[in-house]
């Protein structure tokens, strides 16, 4: 378990800034809206809140996708 924790926190760098979200293409979309935790705090819950409208406005989780990325 404390190998897949760090090996994970090498993925994922922390929540992305609001910019970023609104920047992010649609694969970047994805490993955020699969990998990020759902939020401790207001902020990041609307962050993932932000990950979660656009990902699903840009066609959401395909077969292709999941499978591009993982997991």
């Amino acid at each position: 378990m404390v190998e897949w924790k760090a090996k994970r926190s090498t993925l994922m760098k922390g929540f992305p800034t609001l910019q970023e979200v609104e920047k992010a293409d649609k694969e970047q979309l994805a490993r955020w809206y699969r990998f990020l935790p759902s939020g401790e705090n207001a902020a990041d819950q609307k962050i993932m809140k932000r990950i979660a409208e656009r990902f699903e406005k840009l066609g959401g989780m395909t077969a292709e996708l999941s499978k591009k990325i993982g997991m």
